[in-house]
């Protein structure tokens, strides 16, 4: 595991990395949030994020989570930002600040039925988009967000924050992730103007594609490899 030292160490270097990328197109740094996901690392590593002022951490599979949230008590929050199975969202309610991947109509009616039935404050989310058409990556198509987001806006028990997400890996091509970006940005532009709603936030870019990113517009970068070291072995299930 990170030391606590290596781990501060490496948070200056991506803040300077979110700062250079901001400036390099003329965004102010405070534009971006740092989002550390703490997927398949110990739970010490999500109190080293908490200690160091993150008020939420990422993780992506919904039983490691849980695990981690009952460990860490009110140390902070936690949003999920992998796939969930739509026969697991009764585990949402009251344990998640966020849920980024909403990625089918289906999951979006569990999720809206779950936090109407646990009596809940409306749950925060993101509607994942596969905008970069990659059929191993999941989320609706650009052509199906429209409808998406009118189902998700009609949902009392949710709240719509903006899209999510994860562009196609073309480590040798970085303009297939900023193409992917920007189609998720002028989505987001055109259904906020259509909606007449605010869609303030774009969860986009990791650590390899993270100045991509920022370019087309994030205001949420994902970043676990960056801060904590190479992952490990995934032991949870999904």
């Amino acid at each position: 595991m990170v030391s606590k030292e290596d781990f501060l160490k490496n948070l200056q270097a991506v803040r300077e990395q979110i700062d250079a990328a901001c400036s390099s197109c003329g965004r102010a740094p405070d534009e971006v949030s740092l989002l550390p996901v703490t997927k398949t690392w110990p739970v010490e590593v999500a109190l080293m994020a908490f200690s160091a002022g993150f008020p939420s951490v990422g993780e992506n599979r919904v039983q490691e989570a849980l695990e981690k949230i009952e460990q860490t008590g009110n140390a902070g929050a936690w949003e999920l930002i992998g796939h969930l199975q739509s026969n697991k969202a009764k585990f949402v309610p009251g344990k998640f600040d966020r849920v980024q991947s909403v990625d089918s109509i289906k999951l979006l009616h569990r999720l809206a039925a779950a936090v109407a039935k646990a009596e809940s404050s409306p749950l925060r989310i993101l509607l994942q988009v596969n905008a970069g058409d990659d059929p191993a990556k999941f989320g609706v198509s650009i052509e199906d967000a429209d409808a998406f987001l009118d189902s998700a806006l009609s949902a009392s028990s949710l709240k719509v924050e903006g899209f999510m997400a994860i562009a196609p890996y073309a480590p040798e091509d970085p303009d297939v992730a900023l193409r992917c970006f920007e189609r998720l940005r002028d989505l987001r532009d055109d259904l906020a103007e259509k909606f007449g709603v605010p869609l303030p936030e774009l969860s986009m870019g990791m650590t390899g594609d993270m100045n991509e990113a920022i370019r087309a517009g994030s205001t949420v970068v994902r970043v676990g490899s960056a801060l904590f070291g190479n992952r490990p072995q995934a032991n949870s299930p999904t």
